[in-house]
């Protein structure tokens, strides 16, 4: 079956270990269309041994790569950046196969980000920061070197799977290190097919990829003592069995975990312009965003106008068919998924105080579908305002104070992505400062550019991805001092 649907065997299905693209060895992952809820196709995974394989290549391949002029490794990326987007519409077709996603929302709002993402490390590999070389002691010379720390095991989960491989290979590869990835087993279509351009572009057992759930391939990963590095992107269980496994051999470990994203909303913040970015911030992906905007605080004055306004908003979302151009937002990623955010909302409406002002159920027809939620009247403390629900559902709770809103927003296990909307720029700074969370965006929310760092506090996790602390992450700091005394 191929982008567009139609049963041809043509989907990329290989592995790639140094340099080849082989068969994976392991058990079959059957694939499935969310928007259809049917099979696609099956891809086999790769066995312990492939693991070991590709680990290996990526070894062998460290020395030369690593020790390669950051020019040479800029410009690669730079071939690879041109060759996603010069397949733009095909990997955009792909991916919303594989994930439900619009196909014009991967195409016009994802592609153009994964393609920059390459391009911004490729400049970035040019100009790594440090200290000035000085004298720090009499008669010594000291310099700062930032070198590669080896083989890079990266775990890349299924909202965002060409997106978050971007994320992790590009920083990795720009500061000279090797790679071995597993994208998710639910969603790997993209990852196989750029490795076929990967491999005509990289020397071989530069950059690997391996397929596999994540009890054996994840797990493999986490504590190969070849790897040095483990990165992930996914939930916090996960990332606690990523942590616990390092631990064996104390590798590194980069973690961006979950989210429950607050919006704190003032009285005095413009209504329409509030709801403009909500209807896409809280409902993009069908809510599927450790960024997404579904904890909402509003003040007193607002908080009415506010409920009516982005329950309409949220009425009018378009879904359905991915490769209608008018679709706003695709399925679910599974049953399981579709379940696990319908129980969330059953949970809640059995709470008086709480009002579901559109959406709750899933939605008909075929496919994971869950119509945009709205969960009126919450309170701090309810399941629906301290968990991630991972789905398009927002919740919306009234504060009467700055205190109490700022308060509220900070009592949360996660510390990822949050917003102010005020037209009062003091007000907004002060707040700002603050939340505890990696990113505060005012009068904005889900905006994102490749120059600033994404990242999160607490059980959000830890290290950075994007900017040059991103890059900064897959780097070693090694002090080299000469004496000419």
């Amino acid at each position: 079956m191929d982008a567009s649907g139609h049963a041809n065997g043509s989907l990329d299905t290989q592995l790639l270990i140094d340099g080849k693209t082989v068969k994976g060895q392991g058990g079959s992952e059957s694939i499935v269309n969310p928007a259809s809820g049917k099979k696609i196709g099956s891809v086999p995974s790769g066995s312990k041994a492939q693991l070991d394989q590709a680990v290996k290549a990526a070894q062998r391949a460290f020395p030369g790569w690593s020790q390669s002029p950051p020019q040479q490794r800029s410009l690669l990326l730079l071939k690879l950046a041109q060759r996603i987007e010069d397949q733009a519409e095909s990997f955009a077709r792909l991916e919303s196969l594989n994930t439900g996603k619009p196909a014009a929302r991967v195409l016009g709002d994802e592609l153009p980000a994964i393609v920059d993402c390459f391009r911004y490390f490729a400049g970035a590999a040019r100009c790594l920061p440090g200290l000035a070389v000085a004298e720090y002691m009499p008669n010594h010379t000291s310099m700062l070197r930032r070198d590669p720390i080896g083989v890079i095991g990266s775990i890349a989960p299924w909202n965002y799977p060409l997106m978050m491989l971007a994320w992790k290979i590009a920083p990795a590869l720009a500061a000279g290190n090797t790679v071995v990835m597993k994208p998710s087993e639910n969603t790997p279509l993209t990852a196989l097919k750029l490795a076929r351009d990967i491999a005509e572009i990289f020397p071989a057992g530069v950059c690997n990829i391996v397929t596999g759930d994540g009890e054996t391939v994840g797990a493999g990963i986490a504590s190969h003592p070849g790897i040095r590095m483990v990165s992930l992107t996914g939930d916090v269980d996960t990332g606690k069995k990523v942590l616990k496994a390092a631990t064996a051999n104390l590798k590194r470990t980069h973690l961006e975990l979950g989210g429950k994203a607050p919006v704190v909303v003032f009285d005095d913040a413009d209504l329409a312009e509030v709801v403009g970015v909500l209807k896409a911030a809280s409902y993009y992906n069908a809510g599927q965003d450790c960024t997404a905007a579904c904890r909402i605080y509003a003040g007193a004055k607002i908080y009415d106008n506010l409920v009516a306004d982005l329950t309409s908003a949220a009425k009018a979302i378009k879904y359905g068919d991915p490769e209608d151009p008018n679709s706003e937002i695709g399925p679910l990623i599974s049953k399981h998924q579709r379940e696990r955010v319908q129980g969330f909302v059953e949970r809640a409406q059995g709470k008086k105080h709480i009002e579901i002002t559109t959406g709750g159920k899933p939605a008909k027809g075929g496919g994971f579908y869950f119509e945009p939620t709205v969960v009126a009247g919450a309170r701090q403390g309810d399941e629906i305002v301290t968990k991630e629900v991972f789905g398009p559902v927002v919740s919306v709770t009234r504060f009467k104070d700055p205190d109490q809103a700022i308060a509220w927003a900070n009592d949360s296990d996660y510390g990822l992505a949050s917003s102010v909307w005020t037209r009062d720029v003091k007000k907004a700074l002060k707040v700002a400062a603050r939340l505890q969370y990696g990113c505060t965006w005012i009068n904005q929310h889900f905006a994102l550019v490749n120059e600033m760092p994404h990242g999160g506090l607490k059980s959000s996790g830890y290290g950075k991805d994007l900017s040059m602390y991103g890059l900064e992450d897959y780097t070693v700091a090694r002090h080299v001092m000469a004496n000419f005394g």
